[in-house]
């Protein structure tokens, strides 16, 4: 199986250029688009989205990887081997959460090159056809590197990474048994937990442990983005209860 990330929208001809790619390099390989909405051309908020996607999905799978706003730079392609799966696209942060998360990592270089390699489009012409050459058990134009340095990547960020169709507002921080009835504060406010939305009354604001084991801010029939005045980056923290 090869999953699409990227920050492309639904719209325009991108998701289907590359898509076509990978259909045409691994007949009767499932391709499945998982997010096409990535935040926009910020790959450090898009990690934390990658890897708490990434570990639903079995060994063997390949993710597809494109937020590349240093397209046609000095930044690496890259080719990440985490805990059985694959992780294909640009070295710029994208991969990192996943190699900070993941029990074993490995990185390689790519070296393969395409016939045609244009400056602004390497999701199509250089990551799909790698994507498609690992899923079908081709490692080669891969060199081994020792990967960026992560050192002072947490492994969890305590800030909003994701804003969904509904407007709640995903964080890029781990739910723990440890901070079940514990408050979080952000803009301003004391946020209770709850179970989940139906449990609360219409209107209520809350956070929970969200399908990605995320911590996520919501509003039961509203939009914690705009009711809160959310803004992606911003940062919350836990507190005990009063």
């Amino acid at each position: 199986m090869i999953l699409l990330f990227t920050d492309f929208g639904a719209e325009g001809p991108y998701l289907g250029q590359m898509e076509a790619v990978l259909r045409l390099a691994a007949p009767g390989v499932a391709v499945v688009n998982l997010l096409s909405n990535a935040p926009p051309g910020q790959p450090r908020p898009a990690s934390y989205l990658l890897a708490a996607l990434a570990g639903q999905f079995p060994k063997g799978s390949v993710f597809l990887c494109v937020v590349d706003p240093g397209v046609g730079g000095e930044r690496l392609p890259v080719a990440l081997e985490a805990d059985g799966r694959w992780f294909v696209g640009p070295d710029n942060g994208l991969l990192n959460t996943v190699a900070a998360q993941a029990e074993t990592a490995a990185w390689h270089v790519i070296t393969w090159r395409s016939g045609h390699l244009s400056a602004s489009f390497h999701g199509r012409d250089l990551f799909a056809p790698v994507a498609a050459r690992i899923v079908l058990g081709d490692c080669g134009g891969l060199e081994r590197w020792g990967g960026p340095d992560l050192q002072a990547w947490p492994a969890d960020s305590a800030s909003i990474v994701y804003f969904d169709h509904y407007g709640n507002a995903i964080t890029g921080w781990r739910y723990r048994e440890e901070l079940a009835g514990k408050i979080l504060q952000v803009a301003g406010l004391r946020i209770p937990q709850a179970r989940t939305f139906g449990d609360q009354p219409a209107g209520a604001l809350f956070w929970y442990r969200n399908s990605m084991d995320l911590v996520e801010i919501a509003v039961n029939l509203g939009r914690a983005d705009t009711r809160l005045g959310l803004d992606l980056g911003q940062g919350f923290q836990f507190e005990e209860p009063a």
